[in-house]
């Protein structure tokens, strides 16, 4: 494995560089100072909100290119590179699934805030740890904000009660399980790899100059793009039989340890 040509460092947060607490490790932060030693690019691809990602990695966020919302939203230094929001004609119809369910939490997420109905405040410790500026409103489909994403969120297996109700949305909108406990529905081009594409082009980073690391769903078109891609050993089946590579699991240091192979 020639990691020589390297350029470009892309990692998923949940699941992938935090651990389990929801952390990033002090290990990660002084390999970081390496990485922007040698000039290699570091991306951090969420289906998080932007604002949660920075809270992550404030310490470095000046250095950092976030793609956020699953890749809907693509900053660097407060500079929007990429804005991909959802139509408002599909937004009532996807609430309106889930209206008369009480354990079924669609959130709609902007570029700078997310909106959780009233039902949702019952289950606000563990929104807000994805979600770092929220406004919680009485009807979300009054909310006439441009919405990047939906995320709908059950706090058991969202693959088993959720999933099957949006499925049938596949061939006009991006449906994804983003973690075990999120579907996320946004523009049919709002996920990470269209993101990523646009990067590289940008960049100009070629598909064996990019190292990507991922453990979910959401993460498959980005680990598809590169010759470096790894499944944690905690990630979904599908990303392990997409990546090339595996690591250890991310309360293992599985980026870390990849990550000082490179430098």
């Amino acid at each position: 494995m020639d990691l020589s040509k390297i350029k470009m460092v892309v990692t998923d947060m949940d699941g992938t560089l935090l651990n389990s607490n929801h952390q990033v490790s002090n290990r990660f932060f002084e390999i970081f100072e390496e990485l922007k030693r040698k000039n290699i690019q570091f991306v951090a691809a969420s289906g998080r909100q932007y604002h949660s990602m920075v809270d992550k990695l404030r310490t470095i966020q000046d250095d950092v290119i976030f793609v956020a919302e699953n890749g809907a939203l693509v900053k660097k230094q407060e500079e929007v590179l990429l804005t991909t929001p959802i139509s408002r004609n599909n937004i009532d119809p996807i609430l309106e699934l889930f209206a008369s369910e009480e354990d079924i939490h669609p959130i709609l997420c902007s570029k700078d805030i997310a909106f959780l109905h009233t039902s949702s405040t019952k289950c606000l410790g563990s929104l807000s740890e994805f979600f770092s500026k929220y406004k919680i409103v009485e009807n979300l489909s009054l909310v006439d904000d441009e919405i990047l994403k939906i995320a709908i969120y059950h706090f058991e297996n969202a693959e088993e009660y959720i999933y099957p109700s949006v499925r049938h949305l596949e061939d006009s909108l991006k449906v994804k399980n983003s973690g075990s406990n999120w579907v996320d529905i946004s523009h049919k081009n709002a996920h990470k790899g269209y993101a990523m594409e646009k990067l590289m082009q940008t960049y100009g980073v070629a598909s064996d100059e990019i190292m990507v690391f991922g453990d979910y769903n959401n993460d498959l078109e980005m680990l598809r793009l590169s010759e470096y891609s790894f499944a944690m050993a905690n990630a979904h089946p599908n990303v392990k039989k997409v990546s090339k590579f595996e690591t250890s699991s991310n309360n293992d240091f599985g980026v870390e340890r990849i990550l000082e192979k490179l430098i």
